[in-house]
């Protein structure tokens, strides 16, 4: 390729000189025969000066005399001069831009053409890219990885969806096939004792109530896949949102024998904590983090909930006590369609969509949410700016 290139330029610069050499010859040819006799006189007339000398005091006798008319000569020659100077710099700088113009496109085929192979093929960047190309090769390779890295997050993010999908629709068949069942029995014996019969009835309620729960996650899996999280800002009173949301959950802690303990301190003024935000959905983050806390904690242990401003941020801490999460769990608990219990068996955990969703809303507040998990405590933590 390289020698290809040194051939046509210099196939090229001969061409330009044959073209000179051509023009200067019709050029002199035009002058000298042509034009002959109109530029004899305009030489004579702009740059030969006559004088009659006269022989004696007659004038009858004498002759002329021409000499050079120097000064009228030096400003022609200068002023074409400049005109030719003129005229190379614009002939010089357009071949310039029309050979940079012709490198440029050549050179942006050349790299289109290796990007193409670099990113259809397995070949190392060094086999693909030679010297001169190197910015251009450790750019494109770090797009691959990046490109790469998505695919493989996108891969497994849909197994984890698809595997979701089959074990749901595998459970479903459990609890529909108990109600059915005893729905049968108790139409099949109409005179069955009331004990027993109030025994089917709390069983078959129970099995629906988890057939309900089921169809609930396929509800959400594909209202996750349709909707696009928007938010709709106004001033929220963070304090009142959180004391009003641990009420509500008093039920649900109840039911596994938890309690909270809710400390949540003023601004600087000793006023509530308040921002600029969608209350509804931090209301859904906190709502997701406090269902994962209630589930996968002890029963009988305190739910920690506390929130206390710090340098233009609000920070708030859910904690609970449970099972420690393993490091490579905790790195992808934020993932979507990620469960915790692998285990279909288990009531813990919803459609591993919940902590995915209170991220993406943090995200667009401008906020953070990390995670950690030791001495079996485990914590949530979400960051939020308290102006817009």
């Amino acid at each position: 390729m390289k020698v290809n290139a040194k051939l046509k330029r210099f196939l090229v610069t001969c061409l330009i000189l044959a073209g000179g050499y051509i023009v200067c010859g019709f050029l002199y040819v035009f002058l000298d025969q042509i034009l002959n006799g109109f530029m004899r006189e305009w030489i004579e007339r702009n740059f030969i000066y006559t004088e009659w000398m006269a022989l004696g005091d007659a004038d009858v006798d004498g002759y002329f005399t021409q000499t050079i008319n120097w000064g009228n000569l030096k400003r022609k020659l200068f002023a074409a001069l400049i005109i030719l100077i003129v005229a190379v710099v614009l002939i010089v700088r357009l071949v310039s831009i029309l050979y940079a113009s012709r490198q440029v496109k050549a050179a942006m085929r050349d790299a289109g053409r290796m990007i193409d192979d670099y990113m259809r093929q397995t070949k190392e960047a060094v086999e693909v890219f030679p010297q001169g190309y190197e910015d251009i090769s450790v750019r494109i390779v770090e797009i691959k990885a990046d490109m790469q890295r998505n695919e493989q997050i996108m891969r497994e993010e849909a197994n984890r969806k698809n595997d979701l999908i089959t074990y749901l629709a595998h459970d479903l068949k459990t609890p529909l096939t108990s109600v059915i069942g005893y729905l049968s029995l108790m139409d099949e014996a109409p005179d069955m004792p009331a004990a027993q019969r109030a025994k089917y009835v709390h069983i078959t309620l129970d099995k629906a109530l988890r057939l309900e729960k089921l169809i609930n996650e396929f509800f959400e899996i594909t209202r996750y896949n349709l909707q696009q999280i928007a938010l709709e800002k106004e001033t929220v009173n963070l304090s009142f949102m959180l004391e009003q949301m641990t009420d509500e959950f008093y039920p649900l802690l109840s039911e596994h024998g938890n309690t909270i303990r809710l400390e949540i301190e003023p601004d600087q003024s000793g006023k509530p904590v308040t921002l600029y935000a969608d209350g509804e959905k931090l209301a859904r983050v906190f709502n997701n983090i406090l269902k994962n806390a209630i589930a996968y904690s002890y029963p009988g242990t305190a739910i920690s909930v506390e929130c206390r401003p710090v340098r233009g941020h609000v920070r708030i801490v859910i904690s609970n006590r449970g099972k420690t999460i393993p490091p490579h769990k905790l790195e992808a608990i934020f993932e979507k369609f990620f469960r915790l219990d692998d285990a279909r068996a288990t009531n813990t955990g919803g459609a591993g969509l919940g902590l995915a969703i209170a991220k993406e809303i943090v995200t667009l507040h401008n906020g953070i949410i990390t995670a950690r998990s030791e001495d079996e405590v485990t914590s949530f933590q979400v960051e939020l700016p308290l102006s817009a």
